[in-house]
C-alpha cells in the first residue's frame, strides 16, 4: 500500500495536512475519513482503517481538522460547524486529485459531522459512524466544572487525554445549536452504525437515536467490548472488514485485497502497520501471509515471527525430504511431523574474544507405521539431507541493493 501527503485549503484559508492511502493496484472508489475530537489522523485506528479500505482498491483520505494534528490555524477558533465545512472542502479536494468520495467514514465527533456535511457532498453514497454521538453537545461533558468558567469568561484551558485546549464559549454555543435529526433523515445514503455497548465515552443510546433518526438502507454493527478509541488491533480490523462488508453493495470495491505481486522468483514483504511490526508477505502472487512480532516486543502479534518463518522452512523442507526418502525406499511410513525449536545459546568465549551467541534449531521428528529400527535410523540420518537443513548448518551469502 502507498501513502501520500498533501494538503488543501480550510474553510478559514489554513492549510490542512491530510494523508491519502492507495491501493497498489488500481483504484476502484474513494473514501473520506473523520477523525474524532482533538484527535488527528494518524491515530491507530484511523490509520488501520484506511489502510484495510485501501487494500481492496479504495483510495482514502483522512485529514488533520482545523489547528489539529499537522494541519495549520488556531483550534481554539473552531466549532463542529468549522469542522463540517472542512469535511466539505476535503472531499472536494480529493475530487481534485481522484474522484469525489463514495463513502464517508467519521470516528466519533467525525462521525457525527460526516453524518451533517453527507448532504453537501452528493458523490457520497454511503456513510458509516464509528462511536458517534447524536448530539455533538455530548462532548461537552469532556470540559467538566470548565463549562462554566468557558461560559462566564468566554473560554478556558480544558485537559483532554493529557493535553491542553481552549475551548471557546462559540464552541458550546455552536454544538447545542446543532440539529441532528432532520440532517440523518434526510441523508438519502445508506447508513452503518458501528458502536460498542460499553463505550463509556459516547453511550450506545447514542448509536440508537442515530439509528432511529435514519431512514432505509441502515444497519447496525456492536463492536462489542471495544474502547471509544477502537485501540484494540484486532477492533479496528474487525471495524474495517464490517465496513468493507457493508460497502460493497454501494461502492466499487476489487474482489480481492490488492497487494503487490512478488517479481518473479522473489518473496515480496512490505509493511502492514508502519506503528508495529505486521508485515504482508506475498509469494509468486498467488500465496500471502503475514509475519508480525509479539505485542511482549511492540508487535501486534497477528502473524508468525521471522524466526518461526524460518524454523516452518527447515519443519517443512524435513517432512518432505523424509516423505521422499520413503517413498523411493518403499518404507511402511504412514505419517511423519516435525517439531521445531528455535533458541539462542551463549559459545564460551575465545581466548581474547568477546562471548557470542549462536543460534540453535531443534527438530523433533514424530513417525507413524510399521517401521524397523533399521529404518527408522534411516529417516533420522536423511533429515540431515533437507536441503534448509544444509542451508542453515553451512553459511550463505546474503546481496542486498537499496532501490526506489
Amino acid at each position: 500500500m502507498k501513502t501520500q501527503r498533501l494538503t488543501f485549503t480550510g474553510h478559514d484559508g489554513s492549510t490542512l495536512a491530510a494523508r491519502l492511502d492507495l491501493p497498489e493496484g488500481e483504484i476502484t472508489s474513494t473514501a473520506l475519513f473523520a477523525h474524532c475530537f482533538t484527535c488527528s489522523k494518524d491515530i491507530p485506528a484511523a490509520k488501520r482503517i484506511a489502510q484495510h479500505l485501501a487494500q481492496r482498491g479504495m483510495a482514502v483520505l483522512r485529514f488533520d481538522f482545523t489547528g489539529l494534528g499537522h494541519s495549520e490555524g488556531e483550534f481554539a477558533n473552531t466549532n463542529f460547524t468549522t469542522n463540517v465545512a472542512d469535511l466539505v472542502l476535503a472531499a472536494q479536494a480529493l475530487e481534485e486529485r481522484f474522484a469525489a468520495p463514495q463513502l464517508l467514514v467519521g470516528h466519533s465527533l467525525g462521525g457525527a459531522a460526516v453524518l451533517k456535511a453527507a448532504g453537501q457532498i452528493p458523490s457520497a453514497r454511503a456513510v458509516a459512524t464509528i462511536g458517534a454521538p447524536f448530539d455533538p453537545a455530548h462532548v461537552a461533558h469532556n470540559f467538566g466544572a470548565k463549562v462554566k468558567e468557558i461560559e462566564e469568561q468566554g473560554g478556558a484551558q480544558v485537559e483532554l487525554a493529557g493535553r491542553p485546549f481552549t475551548i471557546c464559549k462559540h464552541f458550546l454555543e455552536d454544538i447545542a445549536a446543532q440539529e441532528m435529526a432532520p440532517a440523518i433523515a434526510s441523508l438519502h445514503k445508506a447508513l452503518l452504525v458501528l458502536h460498542a455497548p460499553l463505550d463509556d465515552v459516547v453511550g450506545i443510546e447514542n448509536a440508537a437515536e442515530i439509528f432511529t433518526a435514519a431512514k432505509h438502507p441502515k444497519s447496525f454493527v456492536t463492536l462489542d467490548d471495544a474502547d471509544h478509541l477502537v485501540t484494540r488491533i484486532k477492533d479496528a480490523e474487525y471495524a474495517a472488514d464490517t465496513i468493507l462488508a457493508w460497502a460493497a453493495r454501494y461502492v466499487d470495491l476489487a474482489a480481492e485485497p490488492v497487494t503487490k505481486a512478488a517479481p518473479d522468483g522473489a518473496v515480496h514483504v512490505s509493511e502492514a502497520d508502519a506503528m508495529g511490526f505486521l508485515q504482508d508477505v506475498n509469494i509468486a502472487g498467488r500465496h500471502t501471509y503475514l509475519a508480525d512480532e509479539p505485542a511482549s516486543v511492540g508487535g501486534s502479534d497477528l502473524g508468525p515471527t521471522p524466526y518461526q518463518y524460518l524454523s516452518a522452512g527447515l519443519g517443512a523442507c524435513t517432512t518432505m525430504t523424509i516423505r521422499m526418502y520413503a517413498r523411493h525406499k518403499g518404507y511402511p511410513l504412514e505419517h511423519v511431523a516435525v517439531d521445531v525449536y528455535h533458541d539462542k545459546r551463549h559459545l564460551e568465549a575465545m581466548e581474547g574474544q568477546a562471548p557470542t551467541k549462536r543460534d540453535v534449531f531443534r527438530r523433533d521428528i514424530h513417525v507413524r507405521g510399521d517401521l524397523s529400527d533399521s529404518q527408522r535410523a534411516d529417516i533420522l540420518r536423511i533429515a540431515d539431507k533437507c536441503p534448509v537443513h544444509k542451508t542453515l548448518h553451512a553459511s550463505a551469502d546474503i546481496e542486498t541493493n537499496l532501490l526506489d
